[in-house]
């Protein structure tokens, strides 16, 4: 199974410590795509040596060769939620995941979306239930 992991870049990497975790888990259940997305060392500056371009190019042909989608939406992201929507458009099964007690909202956009299965979490403990119940 390949899985395409989308969380905040440039948007902030407030929540960057959870996405490694939730990558470690993912691995679990497939190939993770876009592991980079959990490097400590990337910055809100996105990454080094390549341009947007490239990053539009290779991150839409990983979507469509993925089989499932999670994305952490704790740290709101144009990036994510474009690509939260081309995934819903080639018809991907999404999993959005939301840290409780954030300080931002998560989007209606996302929240209201029935096509996408939305689930909250307190800690990483919890992080391992909810991919077991979407990977069923």
């Amino acid at each position: 199974m390949k899985i395409y992991f989308s969380g905040s870049i440039r948007g902030g990497r407030d929540h960057k410590e959870f996405y490694s975790k939730i990558i470690a888990l993912l691995k679990n259940y497939g190939e993770v795509l876009t592991e980079h997305i959990g490097d400590h060392k990337l910055t809100a500056m996105g990454e080094i040596g390549v341009t947007d371009e490239y990053v539009y190019e290779r991150d839409m042909n990983w979507l469509k060769e993925s089989d499932v989608v999670v994305a952490d939406v704790t740290t709101p992201s144009v990036g994510v939620g474009y690509e939260i929507a081309f995934a819903e458009m080639l018809k991907k099964k999404v999993l959005c995941l939301y840290k409780q007690g954030s300080e931002k909202r998560i989007s209606g956009m996302i929240n209201g979306n029935k096509n996408i299965m939305v689930k909250t979490y307190e800690a990483v403990e919890d992080l391992s239930k909810i991919l077991k119940d979407f990977f069923k």
